[in-house]
């Protein structure tokens, strides 16, 4: 039997409600996997939301297009730290982006053996349909939370986010990275 290709299924049974710790919150185990639940379903909206404009590019090329439009034209050196890999990966990415005609490569008028990359009209474009996509979906599941559930929701996310290190995004009017990614680099843990 087919899978339902509606992005949109029915809510599923809330789950237990999480085990609690001796000091009265959660349980760290609990909350990982709530955590790990939620991410599996930004995962499914930013795929959706990728898979819904014309030109396919993968979520890391996404990214590397989301860079470029909340900062500008950028070195090389810069975007991979920003996105915390090689610049050798960057430059892969990179190639195919401009094959797709979504970012271009230039000499830097102020110093020409700099190269600095840009996106393209048609990169902008995809990223903002992109991200509009993504906001409709993320607003539409938003939409399905009680009030009560929305402020636990923000308060707890926020509260997320401070203690893995990212800055809070500022109000909508400022925000200065809409797309879903800071330009703090990608800390990676081990070897």
């Amino acid at each position: 039997m087919a899978e339902d290709p509606q992005p949109h299924r029915q809510p599923r049974p809330h789950p237990e409600p999480p085990a609690r710790d001796p000091g009265g919150g959660a349980d760290v185990d609990a909350v990982t996997h709530a955590v790990l639940t939620a991410s599996r379903l930004l995962v499914k909206v930013s795929a959706r939301s990728l898979a819904a404009v014309a030109e396919p590019v993968t979520l890391p090329q996404y990214r590397l297009l989301a860079v470029l439009a909340a900062h500008g034209d950028a070195k090389l050196v810069d975007i991979a730290e920003r996105l915390g890999v090689n610049p050798s990966t960057a430059m892969r990415m990179l190639d195919r982006l401009i094959v797709a005609g979504l970012a271009t490569r230039q000499s830097n008028p102020c110093n020409r053996r700099e190269t600095m990359l840009r996106l393209t009209p048609e990169g902008r474009t995809l990223v903002d349909q992109v991200t509009a996509v993504r906001h409709r979906e993320i607003s539409a599941i938003v939409e399905r939370l009680t009030p009560e559930q929305r402020t636990a929701l923000v308060g707890g996310l926020a509260a997320f986010t401070a203690a893995g290190g990212e800055a809070a995004a500022p109000g909508e009017d400022t925000e200065p990275y809409p797309l879903g990614w800071s330009d703090t680099p990608a800390r990676h843990s081990g070897g």
